[in-house]
Parts: structure tokens; sequence; C-alpha cells
């Protein structure tokens, strides 16, 4: 399996031929990220972690099966055709790769905000994305972590317990896309001391191998 790592929160998935893209936002190249897509996963409604235009660009070209919390059908519009809901808990296979759905719950932004559905997701049983929450699956092993670093919802003590929490062999900035270089110089050096595993930050459009 072969992942490349977009800007903020969009992963693309190669796996065994299928193409899979992981939250396509405004924030991230979504059209290129989205294109040759076989399916596609969203963790909530936000628009960093959903482009609605350019997915529904995309579905016009190729229509392929969303997957993501029913709340999605509230944004996409004429794109909801595409939607299969997904529950906490559930198990499937999105473009080849075996997907299970974890959480349920957005991270709270404040009490004023009403909480949104999230669903994080791991993929072939391996590398785990969370969307915006920092919910733990405490039945598996997860070996990739993709850690959402930075965000109005999160501080650095939480996202640190989260990423010693999971325990991965290695983790990767995720939700990135509003720091600065002055940031990222503060954050890695923060994660990479004290995370406890090997963390890095991915340029945009570097692939890795899981």
């Amino acid at each position: 399996m072969q992942l490349t790592k977009y800007a903020h929160s969009c992963l693309r998935v190669e796996h065994d031929g299928g193409v899979l893209v992981v939250d396509p936002g405004v924030f991230s190249a979504s059209a290129e990220a989205l294109d040759g897509a076989d399916a596609v996963l969203i963790t909530h409604q936000h628009p960093d972690h959903v482009d609605v235009p350019a997915l529904t660009a995309a579905l016009e070209r190729r229509p392929v099966p969303v997957h993501g919390p029913a709340s999605l059908a509230e944004v996409l519009g004429d794109a909801a055709e595409a939607l299969v809901a997904v529950a906490p808990g559930e198990s499937f296979t999105a473009a080849g790769v075996p997907v299970r759905a974890y959480g349920g719950r957005h991270a709270v932004i404040h009490p004023d905000l009403p909480v949104i559905p999230n669903l994080g997701y791991l993929l072939d049983d391996t590398v785990y994305h969370p969307g915006d929450a920092l919910f733990v699956p405490d039945d598996a092993p997860v070996d990739t972590l993709f850690a959402p670093i930075h965000a109005p919802w999160s501080k650095f003590s939480e996202v640190l317990d989260f990423i010693r929490a999971v325990a991965p062999r290695r983790a990767y900035a995720l939700h990135d896309g509003l720091l600065n270089a002055n940031g990222f110089g503060v954050l890695d050096r923060q994660y990479t001391a004290m995370s406890n595993t090997d963390y890095r930050r991915l340029e945009p459009g570097t692939r890795i191998d899981a």
C-alpha cells in the first residue's frame, strides 16, 4: 500500500491497483488527489475535509462511492447521491482497502458550537486517520498514525497524549494547513522529542509505503 500525503488532511492511498482518497478538502490539491479515485472516505463535513465543488466535479467525470457519516448529506448537494453512510464500529472495503470506522464525534471547538459527527478510519489494519478527533482505537494496533497536530479545537498536550496512547511505530503530521514556518518549527521539534515514536512531517506530495 502506497500513501501520498497532500496538504492539510488529505491522503491518497494506492493498493492493489485501486485508489482511495481520504478527506480531499479545500486546503488540499483536492482535484489532483481525486483524479482516478475508485472510492472516497470523508471523516466529517467541514470544508477543510471535503471540497464539495471538487468532489462533485470528480463524481461527474467518474461516479464512485463516497463513504462517510450520514450527516455529510447536509453539505454534499447533488454529490449526496454517491454517499454510503458509515457508522462507528462498521467495517467495509473501499477501493479494495479494508476499512474500520471509529469514534463518532468531532472534538469540541467551543461549547457554543454544535458537535458534529466525525469518523476515524483504520486502513488495512495499518494506517489510522482520525479526522478531527482524538479517538484511540483500543481493539487494534496501529502501525502508522496520521496525527492532527494543530487545530482550533486542540492543544499540544492533548495531541501528544493521543500519539502516546495510540503508540504507533511511526507518526506523521496531519491537519497542519493553518501553520506557518514558525509553527512548524516549534511543533516538529516538540513532537519529535516527546511523542515516543518516529515522528515526521511530510511535504505535500510525498509518497511513502505502508
